[in-house]
């Protein structure tokens, strides 16, 4: 029978918000942790290497919570579960992560997020995701050069094009994401890739190139200020391929959590309109991002140049 390793309140300062702001200060985060693992022969033989080392679980998931620069405490508990799968020999795990010190005036004690899940759930979780429908769909658009996955997490659109005979730059925020994508690559003998740490929130936000890319993908990201140097990125007959959740999918399925990262009816059209469109829908549609259906805008459309898309 599984036996219970209890951690609790095991605290460090971490940058863990949605704003820049919120960021950039360092906050005092709290874990409390539950690891179900077999580890019964421990109990007889006295021994560290039978069990799960408490001590080393602590200190990797302090250096995760320091390293790590994320928006949303969900972000942290999904990074920090994975790491408890993949380096210890646990069963089960229920982690429990919040901020101590709300950056909210109206609540007096902590915020955080709840999480368990046993092995089997993660591995079937951890499945490599399937590009977007929509990319397959419109992949005949994308032209065969030089592709800008912005936001490209860890790379289920860039190893798909880099397949397709694409050069692809992937760029993230996460440096973690962009080593395992050059792993997967690497590994799959997938040549073209290059990929950059880049805060893509940052103020100003951060030149992407002139006339660089022959097209520019974006999936389930949306930072507006960046729509004027996407467009700039983009070579003469470029081509940009779009999508993410429209306020549809906050008010109907509760997600994204904050309603700012959706967009508004038509935005997308507003926010593109110096390019020629060549596709755009709104609706709810399958398998763009997990197993549900989620509600999303998306575009495909090409800037001016000599051999413009009928």
């Amino acid at each position: 029978m599984p036996e219970r390793i209890v951690i609790e309140r095991l605290e460090f300062y971490g940058h863990c918000g949605v704003t820049d702001e919120e960021r950039r200060k360092p906050q005092l985060i709290a874990i409390d942790l539950e690891l179900e693992a077999a580890v019964d022969s421990a109990a007889l033989s006295d021994r560290l290497e039978d069990t799960v080392d408490y001590a080393r679980v602590a200190d990797r998931l302090v250096a995760l919570g320091r390293s790590l620069h994320c928006r949303l405490l969900e972000h942290f508990a999904e990074r920090a579960i994975g790491l408890l799968f993949d380096e210890f020999p646990v069963d089960r795990v229920r982690i429990w992560i919040r901020k101590l010190h709300a950056p909210l005036a109206m609540i007096a004690g902590s915020v955080g997020v709840r999480f368990e899940r046993r092995r089997a759930a993660h591995r079937a979780h951890s499945l490599e995701p399937q590009p977007s429908p929509f990319l397959l769909q419109q992949l005949e658009r994308i032209p065969k050069g030089s592709v800008l996955d912005l936001a490209a997490g860890r790379g289920r659109h860039a190893l798909y094009l880099l397949s397709q005979g694409r050069q692809v730059t992937a760029i993230d925020r996460d440096a973690d994401a962009l080593a395992s994508l050059e792993a997967v690559a690497k590994a799959r003998h997938l040549s073209g890739l290059t990929t950059q740490v880049l805060d893509l929130e940052q103020d100003p936000p951060p030149n992407l190139g002139q006339a660089q890319y022959d097209a520019v993908l974006v999936c389930f990201y949306l930072h507006r200020p960046l729509f004027p140097l996407l467009m700039e990125a983009l070579k003469p007959n470029g081509v940009l391929l779009y999508e993410t959740f429209t306020i549809d999918n906050y008010f109907r399925r509760r997600h994204p959590r904050r309603w700012e990262f959706c967009l508004a009816q038509n935005e997308l059209l507003r926010l593109t309109s110096p390019l020629r469109l060549l596709h755009y829908d709104e609706g709810d549609h399958d398998g763009g991002h997990g197993e549900e259906p989620s509600y999303t805008a998306r575009l495909v459309a090409q800037k001016a140049g000599p051999e413009t898309q009928p």
